[in-house]
């Protein structure tokens, strides 16, 4: 850490990655606690590095400096190591400013998330400036990121299997060379992770993925999974939502959008496009949104819950082939069942549409990791009408 990056932390506010704190006492196990309790909820934060800075008051941001020989990089190195799980990566220093000393904790960013405190079993995060128990979803979206856990082949443990339709899976079962046996059906259809047998009931449920891809109105079990298109009447906002298995209702978009726009200067691909992308890597554990696309003169916006993965990011998303996806067990399932291919080179036709609206003007990628959400977003359709 130099002093013009210091200077710039400063200036900020607090937030999910940034905490200013007058002083840090390690005396007692409640202030230990806090300590790495703080600790891992930075690290848990979507963002990249965070910091605490020890010696600076945090609404007036007056100095208030500490004594360097208190500020022990080996203390709160062990205090980390014995209570988070697995352990956080850190970096502490001190430094003199203004005649004063200031302390710095850097907290790397984490490819091992989610981090637990292990006297207690609870999971942190950060909202804003404040330090909170993280959220089942949060949690379980962490778990997914790093490999632990699987979204699509989770049980839905209060429903049945018969809201499954077979014929669909049949279909598929068809396509990928896997011939139908009623008497083997639940063990066929267990091992392709559809469903899953719960021990503690001695049933078959159905999986998140399996309700997904071959139920006919999954929403009625999964009600964030839908998608609205809004479109405006002169200066009405009109919103149309569209539901039912992820292939069903991808082709009523199409249909809808077809209609609306009639198919001019290829708009309708492109748009569509980008709803197939947001269907394929949207964050299904977040069930406070849905897919949500607006259609106006000055702007088309596709907005997914799912920020992009770590790894990826706003210029690899369009130039690497073999970029990560974060529902992988969907994806090689929607590739045998999509009779139309438009989920074999999804990447490469956010690339293609780059290249041809460019001339029309720019595909804007925006991450917000703060409400994890990803965005495309288009020019208008006067800006399309005119270049026609």
């Amino acid at each position: 850490m130099n002093i013009p990056k210091l200077k710039s932390l400063i200036k900020q506010k607090e937030g999910t990655k940034l905490d200013f704190k007058e002083k840090l006492s390690l005396i007692n196990e409640s202030e230990k606690k806090e300590f790495a309790k703080d600790v891992i909820a930075i690290a848990n934060s979507i963002g990249g590095r965070g910091y605490l800075v020890i010696g600076i008051r945090d609404k007036t941001k007056e100095l208030i400096g500490i004594d360097p020989l208190d500020f022990n990089e080996e203390k709160m190195q062990q205090i980390i190591t014995h209570r988070s799980e697995p352990p956080v990566n850190i970096r502490v220093e001190c430094i003199e400013y203004m005649n004063k000393y200031i302390g710095i904790i850097t907290i790397f960013k984490s490819i091992q998330r989610p981090h637990q405190m292990r006297q207690n079993g609870s999971f942190y995060t950060r909202r804003g400036s404040t330090t909170d128990f993280a959220r089942r979803d949060e949690i379980a979206n962490m778990f997914q990121e790093t490999g632990i856990m699987s979204l699509e082949t989770s049980p839905l443990h209060n429903l049945n299997i018969n809201i499954l339709n077979e014929n669909l899976i049949s279909k598929y079962q068809s396509k990928v060379g896997i011939p139908t046996y009623n008497n083997m059906k639940n063990t066929i259809w267990n091992s392709l992770g559809i469903i899953h047998f719960d021990t503690e009931t001695n049933k078959y449920r159905p999986t998140i993925g399996g309700v997904l891809l071959f139920c006919n109105k999954p929403q009625i079990y999964l009600p964030h999974c839908y998608i609205k298109i809004i479109t405006f009447q002169k200066a009405k906002k009109i919103e149309h939502i569209f539901d039912g298995n992820i292939m069903d209702m991808l082709s009523k978009c199409k249909n809808f959008i077809n209609q609306y726009l009639n198919d001019t200067s290829n708009l309708v691909d492109y748009i569509y496009e980008c709803i197939v992308n947001a269907v394929l890597h949207r964050d299904y554990f977040d069930m406070t949104r849905a897919i949500i696309v607006l259609i106006g003169n000055r702007k088309i916006e596709i907005s997914s819950p799912g920020t992009l993965l770590k790894g990826n990011s706003t210029h690899t998303l369009t130039r690497e082939i073999n970029h990560s996806k974060r529902n992988n067990w969907l994806y090689e399932k929607l590739l045998t069942i999509d009779d139309h291919n438009v989920f074999l080179n999804t990447n490469l036709n956010l690339k293609n549409i780059i290249k041809k609206i460019k001339p029309i003007g720019q595909v804007k990628f925006l991450n917000i990791e703060k409400r994890n959400i990803f965005k495309v977003i288009l020019p208008g359709l006067d800006k399309f009408k005119s270049f026609e």
